[in-house]
């Protein structure tokens, strides 16, 4: 692929977006990609191996501040890694055409899309609910809470490596409802701890399947990188309901056009 200054610069505002608000990165960048005319199979490869790179940093800075539970990322590895690895040898061992597998990608992701949409509209209702109920028997029982915990790592493990997205936004919210006693911070850092080994398992498995442009990969970081960088630096500067609010509208249309 030839050098595009359009795409550095969707990297550049999706990378802003998600310094400034921790959330939007595949579930914007995937969509972006489609509209820029990549293939399916190649926006899902190349976007799982941005997030990883990206995340990379997320990871030290949340380590750094002591906002990563590594024993839930543990137990969410232990259900994701497997599934993703099952997911895609399904994807690798289906014998039809790819115009049917990026059909089959591209309805998955509007639906992916218009559910991170809502994840993220009544992110704050959801916390309050499962902090309500944190009394409750799954809550207090280990056992129980890590097979959970291990069942919600194997959802987002089929989810993430077909979609490239729900690792940000659905994998926070369903960890609400299991740990809701757990700040959001930790909440956040232990799902972006989660979401590295993730997404570069899935990535790294995409490209054995050709499903990787680096070129792509490349201009996308180049614009990344900074974004996040000042998007950080501005957080909480700019009012977070709204930003949240209008990428979940954004989510929700781009889904509603895929599948419908």
């Amino acid at each position: 692929m030839d050098f595009q200054i359009g795409l550095v610069i969707a990297g550049l505002v999706v990378g802003f977006i998600v310094g400034l608000t921790g959330v939007g990165g595949g579930s914007l960048m995937t969509p972006i990609l489609l509209w820029f005319g990549i293939p399916p199979t190649t926006a899902v490869g190349t976007d799982l191996l941005y997030a990883a790179f990206t995340k990379m940093g997320g990871v030290f800075v949340h380590h750094k501040k002591g906002n990563i539970n590594w024993k839930i990322t543990g137990w969410l590895t232990l259900g994701s890694v497997p599934a993703s690895l099952l997911t895609l040898w399904i994807l690798n061992s289906i014998k039809t055409d790819i115009t049917t597998i990026n059909a089959v990608i591209k309805y998955s992701l509007g639906w992916a899309l218009l559910f991170t949409s809502i994840a993220i509209l009544f992110k704050k209702k959801l916390l309050v609910f499962s902090q309500k109920h944190a009394g409750d028997k799954f809550h207090n029982e280990s056992d129980t809470q890590n097979m959970l915990t291990i069942g919600i790592g194997v959802l987002l493990g089929a989810t993430v490596t077909l979609t490239s997205i729900g690792a940000g936004a659905l994998g926070t919210v369903t960890l609400f409802f299991l740990y809701p006693l757990l700040p959001t911070p930790r909440l956040v850092g232990t799902e972006i701890a989660h979401a590295v080994p993730l997404t570069l398992v899935a990535g790294i498995g995409h490209a054995s399947m050709g499903n990787l442009d680096l070129t792509l990969l490349a201009q996308l970081l180049m614009g990344s990188l900074p974004g996040i960088f000042m998007g950080s630096m501005l957080s909480g500067k700019v009012p977070d309901l709204f930003l949240r609010n209008a990428i979940a509208v954004m989510l929700f249309l781009a889904g509603y056009k895929l599948i419908f």
